[in-house]
C-alpha cells in the first residue's frame, strides 16, 4: 500500500502544477451540510456518502467531494473568471462488489469557471491533465453528456415521460427499462396490469379506500395521486421505433472522436434536437487539436459518464490504467454548467473541472496499485 505522506506530497506537486495555471488554492469543510447533496440527487445520495447527526447543524455528510461546496462559495463570492485549486480527502461508501476499494481517498482538483468559449476551456482542462498523466501511459476516453439529454429531449413524448428519463440519465438500468416501456418492448409487471384493469371497473380512490388501512409513509392522495399518473402513462402513444433507434445509436457510438463526431451527425439528422449538441462537440475537438492533443489516441463512448455523480452535464472524461478493469479511474472531470445554476441563487455561469486520485496515480508509478 502506498504511504500515506508519500500520497500527500504527490497531491502538493499536482496541486502546484494547477497553481500554476493561475488557480487559487481553496478548502472545503470535511463535514458538508447534507440537505444541499440530498436536494440535487435525493436519497441516492445516501447509499455513496457518510451521514452524521449534529444538534446544532442538522444531518451532515462527510465530503464525498470538493465540486459542489467549491460551486457553492463560487456563486456566492467569486469573481469572473475564476479558477480554483484543491487537494483533501474525500468519502464515500463502497459496493460489496467494490469492497477492495478505499472508502477515504485523497483528491485534487481543479475547477474552472468563464463565460468566454466553453470549448476552449474544455480543451485547456482536458490538455492539463493528459499532460500530467501522460507518463502513467493510460487510456482516455471522453463523452458528452449533452447529446443525450439534448436526445431525450428531442423525444415526441409527454413532458412527464421525458422528465422520468432525465432523472434516470445516471441510472444506466433504469434509464433502459424505462425506454424500453414506453416503447413498448417490455411487458408490462403484472401486478400494474391488474391495477390498471382494476381502474376500468373504480376510481383511484375506491381501489384506495377498499385497500385497507393505510400503511408505510405515502397518504393515502399521494397513493391515489400515484395511481392516476400510471393510468396517464398507461394510455399515452408508445414511442416511436424511429426515435428509441436514435437513442440506441447514440449509446453505442464508440470511435476515435472524429469518426464519433460523423456518426453523431448522421444520427443527429433524425434526430434534429441533437445538431446544437453535436456542434459543441465539433467546436470542442477543433480546439483539443490547437491544444496538441492527439484525438486519435482517445476513446468517444456515446455512453460515457452515466455512472459519475450526476452533475455533469455536457462534456465529459476520464483517464484509466489500461487492462486494469477492477481499478477506478485515476482521473475524471467534466462540464457542469447546470449546477451552478441551480447553486447560484439566480446567478449562473459556465464550468469545467476535474480530480485526480493521486494515490492511485502514484501506485501505477511504482508498479504495485
Amino acid at each position: 500500500m502506498t504511504d500515506k505522506a508519500a500520497i500527500r506530497a504527490e497531491a502538493a506537486r499536482l496541486l502546484a502544477a494547477f497553481e500554476e495555471t493561475g488557480a487559487v488554492p481553496v478548502e472545503a469543510e470535511i463535514l458538508q451540510p447534507a440537505g444541499t447533496l440530498l436536494d440535487l440527487y435525493g436519497e441516492d445520495i445516501r447509499a455513496r456518502a457518510f451521514t452524521t447527526d449534529d444538534p446544532l447543524q442538522g444531518e451532515m455528510m462527510l465530503r464525498p467531494d470538493f465540486t459542489v461546496p467549491v460551486v457553492e462559495a463560487h456563486m456566492r463570492e467569486g469573481a469572473e473568471p475564476a479558477r480554483y485549486c484543491y487537494a483533501g480527502e474525500v468519502f464515500r461508501r463502497q459496493e460489496v462488489a467494490r469492497a477492495g476499494r478505499a472508502a477515504e481517498t485523497m483528491q485534487v482538483g481543479l475547477e474552472f469557471f468563464s463565460r468566454a468559449d466553453p470549448a476552449a476551456a474544455d480543451a485547456e482542462v482536458f490538455a492539463l491533465f493528459s499532460e500530467l498523466l501522460a507518463p502513467l501511459g493510460l487510456r482516455a476516453a471522453m463523452g458528452d453528456i449533452g447529446l443525450l439529454t439534448a436526445a431525450v429531449e428531442g423525444l415526441g413524448a409527454s413532458p412527464r415521460r421525458r422528465a422520468a428519463l432525465m432523472r434516470h440519465l445516471w441510472r444506466p438500468r433504469r434509464f433502459k427499462a424505462l425506454l424500453d416501456r414506453y416503447a413498448g418492448r417490455s411487458a408490462v409487471p403484472p401486478a400494474r396490469k391488474a391495477l390498471l384493469e382494476g381502474l376500468g371497473r373504480r376510481s383511484a380512490e375506491e381501489l384506495v379506500a377498499k385497500a385497507g388501512p393505510e400503511i408505510g409513509l405515502r397518504s393515502a392522495s399521494e397513493v391515489v395521486a400515484r395511481i392516476k399518473a400510471l393510468a396517464e402513462d398507461a394510455a399515452e402513444d408508445r414511442l416511436s421505433a424511429a426515435e428509441v433507434e436514435v437513442i440506441d445509436d447514440l449509446l453505442a457510438v464508440r470511435a476515435d472522436p472524429e469518426n464519433a463526431l460523423a456518426r453523431l451527425e448522421d444520427i443527429a439528422v433524425d434526430m434534429p434536437a441533437m445538431e446544437p449538441a453535436a456542434a459543441r462537440l465539433a467546436d470542442r475537438l477543433d480546439a483539443l487539436v490547437k491544444r496538441g492533443v492527439d484525438l486519435s489516441a482517445i476513446e468517444f463512448e456515446g455512453s460515457y459518464g452515466r455512472t459519475s455523480m450526476e452533475y455533469y452535464d455536457g462534456f465529459v472524461f476520464g483517464f484509466y490504467a489500461p487492462g486494469r478493469p477492477d481499478l477506478p479511474p485515476v482521473a475524471t472531470g467534466g462540464r457542469y454548467d447546470a449546477l451552478c445554476s441551480r447553486l447560484g441563487g439566480g446567478r449562473s455561469i459556465e464550468a469545467v473541472g476535474g480530480v485526480i486520485r493521486p494515490g492511485l496515480a502514484l501506485a501505477l508509478t511504482e508498479g504495485a496499485p
